[in-house]
């Protein structure tokens, strides 16, 4: 699959085959994808907890707040992506510049992860509703809980759905 049917083919899943594990093999790809991921100064200020069967559905949980992401409890894997400390370097130039490249970080890897999924024939959603606290209990960690991942099959007969995008005349200008 080259890089332009990838991301026609990539969506949020919200219909996980329950009953069908990820294989370790294309988790690990997925998760060598989320290594080699660009970050300021290469300085990965992130962690990936990867759940597990009762942790997976624990995690899923604690996502559903007020109605949402029940589609989660059917995914057999769930990545959860905490913050953590920017490398020196990082830090002075967030201070100095005034950006968060944390956040920048945790997009790039998320993206990384989604795309090598898709790849691997898996498919994902980005879950930003959670609960922070519930979910640093669960997976034991001192650091914020940004995004939780969901991972796994996609139900059989899951249709395609098209994309609903900006224009690029809404999106992109150019300045010559």
């Amino acid at each position: 699959m080259d890089f332009h049917e990838l991301i026609h083919k990539r969506q949020s899943c919200r219909c996980y085959d329950a009953a069908r594990a990820v294989e370790s093999e294309k988790l690990n790809a997925v998760l060598e994808a989320a290594r080699l991921a660009p970050s300021a100064c290469n300085g990965q200020p992130y962690h990936i907890t990867v759940c597990h069967g009762d942790s997976a559905r624990a995690v899923a949980k604690a996502t559903m707040g007020m109605g949402m992401n029940k589609f989660a409890a059917d995914a057999p894997v769930m990545l959860v992506i905490s913050e953590e400390a920017y490398v020196k370097s990082a830090a002075v130039g967030a201070r100095v510049k005034n950006n968060d490249y944390r956040s920048i970080d945790i997009g790039i890897v998320t993206a990384y992860i989604t795309a090598a999924a898709t790849e691997q024939g898996l498919s994902t959603c980005i879950l930003g509703w959670l609960d922070d606290q519930k979910i640093r209990t669960l997976c034991g960690l001192s650091h914020p809980v940004r995004l939780v991942i969901t991972l796994g099959y996609a139900k059989e007969g899951d249709p395609l759905r098209e994309k609903k995008r900006k224009t690029a005349d809404e999106l992109i200008s150019e300045i010559r």
